[in-house]
């Protein structure tokens, strides 16, 4: 295998003689390249091959897993933990497993992405199974921790894919939908924690955000079910409501409370003029998704 992302960079050899404007413009040139890698058709093709798997899934009551090690398992388990606030979705449904677990978070665990074996262990802890999926995410495409997980999750019958950085890396041997964004050399060589670490963030936002959006998570474009923790996630469902219906700000807040703080519901209870049990109903038989539930409401 060829690996880009060890390779020098011909454009930043002399990055360290440059004046600090210079280095960081030079920098943002390189990131630049980024989405043009990933917005090539075959990789898109794939992608929504990945978002049926995932929507799939999802729907049919499995998990989503990510696996990785350094940057690329910190990426994940960024990916995973946004999810529940944002859509209201169960922490348990998207799952994030790091090599080294939740100390390498902050540090580095010696050995841990070396040890295919512990993928596997990991794995067997949180009981994953037939019905679940996993994505393998390595930036050089050869981490034994994430192919330990590719492979036992095969051994299950349980279909994955893979995001490397590496053309013809050694994981996409071993994920059912592999995914290689070439993003070339790294502005400092090796250094995976930037170009190829933005190209996994970008990929992983299109794949959760599309799933997300295909389970009904969102109308228009919206995120009706966003779980309101904190204030502001509070004022943002009320907010989200008035926007969804043209409804004023007193009767957005009075039906975000009659729907048990559920923005979703509030939208098909003031859009089709129903009760909350209504709302749930017409929500329940049309996918979860609030434009059929209004529609099949307005048809009555």
């Amino acid at each position: 295998m060829y690996s880009t992302t060890e390779q020098r960079n011909p454009e930043t050899l002399k990055i360290d003689q440059l004046d600090t404007l210079d280095v960081l413009s030079l920098i943002n040139q390189q990131d630049q390249s980024v989405p043009y890698a990933i917005n090539q058709p075959e990789l898109l093709e794939q992608m929504s091959k990945i978002v049926v798997e995932m929507t799939t899934t999802f729907k049919n009551g499995g998990r989503i897993f990510y696996i990785g090690a350094g940057t690329s398992g910190r990426l994940g388990v960024l990916d995973a933990v946004e999810i529940v606030p944002t859509y209201g979705v169960s922490p348990d449904r998207f799952v994030p497993l790091m090599a080294g677990g939740q100390q390498a978070m902050y540090e580095a665990v010696e050995g841990a992405e070396d040890n295919a074996d512990l993928a596997v262990q990991d794995l067997k802890n949180q009981h994953f199974q037939p019905g679940d999926f996993l994505i393998g995410i390595a930036a050089s495409g050869r981490t034994p921790y994430v192919i330990g997980g590719l492979d036992y999750a095969h051994s299950l019958g349980v279909k994955t894919a893979s995001i490397a950085c590496n053309k013809d890396a050694l994981i996409s041997q071993h994920a059912d939908l592999p995914l290689e964004i070439i993003v070339g050399p790294e502005v400092v060589t090796g250094s995976t924690r930037m170009k190829a670490g933005t190209a996994q963030k970008l990929v992983l936002n299109m794949l959760s955000t599309t799933t997300m959006i295909k389970c009904g998570k969102v109308y228009g474009n919206l995120m009706v079910d966003l779980k309101p923790t904190n204030q502001k996630l509070k004022i943002r469902a009320k907010s989200i409501i008035q926007e969804a219906t043209g409804t004023t700000a007193a009767v957005a807040e009075k039906a975000y409370f009659e729907a048990h703080e559920s923005a979703k519901v509030a939208i098909v209870m003031l859009s089709a003029t129903v009760d909350y049990q209504s709302a749930v109903t017409a929500l329940i038989n049309n996918d979860d998704r609030v434009a059929l539930a209004i529609a099949a409401l307005l048809k009555k």
